[in-house]
């Protein structure tokens, strides 16, 4: 014992000032409870670190670059709007568009994968990897004759599409895909596409079209209320009122082609006085998707689906395209498989965030669970030194209290020293 025993009982036995001697250095056993102490503190911080981190990748916004076009189109309008929107919000997602020339070339760019989203055609080749999300619109084929003019010779008058072998069918837009319509729709009827003569026009081509008499019908597919449409319809109008070619085998040709659907133009829709059409007009439609890579996470296309239709409202005033957005079709047998994200959106089957990590949670507390009592059996076990030699000292110094107490001289407690 570093302490002389004279000293600790002299007090006892002669009356005197207390010695205290130099400070004793810091003991082991306090050292390592500093050590320990250190290191349940940087063990804290480092679980808090951590758990801040994740809760920062985890709220993180997600860009995703959506492939749409042609420019000016209303499907571009459209993604602009909904850019506006989740950036006004401070939405998780965040689209980043890509102008691409058409449907044809956003499809190329989701199967190419430089792309995460794409905004394609139905009724044109879908790409492998990719995955229903929403439908965008609904689109319907319209086919009309326009009124001859006054003075004008015609040949004879069309009112069935069986009347139009031979003559010259004016296309609106430039997209080959409304050429690949109007092939169908003839085939349908037993015209062979080499039997007529398609000319494609622009949208603002139209008019001039018509004046010159160029053609003697005309394709267009568009949305029910497309100005575009009603513009070329009213164009075609000034000489008197057109004719409408129903698509009377639409049936049929939904059961040929899965893509399309047999649907109605409704009377008047088109406006104008007498009402364009006079009366319902059977015809098929197909619809503009927003499709997602296949690899994209279940969580990220959740997400979007729930931002979309949330935002969908508060565009309709401003944007009323907006209105014509669709959940996806969930069926096993849908044409585009719909993806799982979007799927448990529409389902009601969305995960949570702790639904997400609660297995990855649960287990990280075990295993710090784990790790701290670890760690206290290895502190306990380099201790077990420490704690015997501990308990043969306290006892040898109770021993020594014992025989300090019967002790009648100083000499008798130095001779315990020895």
């Amino acid at each position: 014992m570093t302490l002389s025993l004279k000293r600790l009982f002299s007090r006892s036995i002669v009356d005197g000032p207390e010695v205290i001697g130099p400070e004793a250095p810091p003991s082991p056993r306090s050292n390592r409870r500093r050590k320990m102490m250190l290191v349940v503190v940087a063990g804290t911080l480092a679980f808090v670190a951590a758990v801040a981190s994740s809760y920062y990748f985890a709220m993180k916004p997600v860009p995703l670059r959506i492939a749409v076009g042609p420019a000016n189109s209303d499907d571009v309008k459209v993604v602009q709007a909904l850019v506006q929107a989740f950036s006004r919000d401070h939405s998780k997602v965040r689209l980043r568009p890509m102008f691409t020339d058409g449907a044809t070339a956003s499809a190329k760019a989701l199967a190419d994968g430089t792309a995460d989203l794409a905004i394609i055609r139905g009724d044109l080749e879908v790409p492998k990897n990719a995955r229903a999300v929403a439908t965008l619109r609904k689109n319907v084929a319209v086919l009309w004759v326009p009124a001859v003019a006054k003075g004008k010779k015609g040949a004879p008058k069309i009112t069935k599409i069986a009347q139009l072998s031979g003559r010259k069918i004016g296309v609106i837009g430039k997209t080959p895909a409304n050429i690949n319509l109007l092939n169908m729709v003839l085939r349908q009827y037993g015209i062979e596409p080499e039997k007529v003569q398609t000319v494609q026009f622009s949208t603002t081509e139209v008019a001039e079209a018509v004046k010159d008499q160029k053609v003697d019908a005309f394709l267009a597919a568009g949305p029910v209320n497309s100005k575009i449409t009603s513009d070329a319809i009213a164009a075609s109008s000034r000489d008197g009122a057109p004719t409408f070619l129903a698509i009377d085998a639409a049936a049929a040709v939904a059961q040929n082609f899965p893509v399309y659907e047999a649907s109605e133009i409704p009377a008047g829709v088109f406006g104008g006085s007498p009402a364009r059409p006079d009366d319902e007009i059977k015809t098929i439609s197909f619809s503009h998707h927003i499709v997602a890579r296949q690899g994209l996470t279940d969580a990220v296309v959740s997400v979007f689906t729930r931002q979309l239709f949330s935002i969908r409202q508060q565009l309709i005033s401003d944007f009323p395209l907006a209105a014509k957005i669709e959940t996806p079709d969930t069926d096993k047998d849908a044409v585009i498989p719909v993806h799982p994200g979007a799927a448990a959106y529409v389902d009601g089957e969305e995960k949570t965030f702790l639904d997400r990590y609660s297995d990855y949670i649960w287990w990280s507390l075990m295993g710090l669970s784990a790790m701290g009592s670890a760690g206290a059996w290895f502190a306990s076990f380099m201790r077990r030194d420490e704690r015997n030699a501990n308990t043969s000292q306290r006892d040898r110094l109770l021993d020594m209290l014992a025989v300090a107490r019967k002790s009648n001289s100083l000499e008798d407690l130095d001779r315990m020293q020895t």
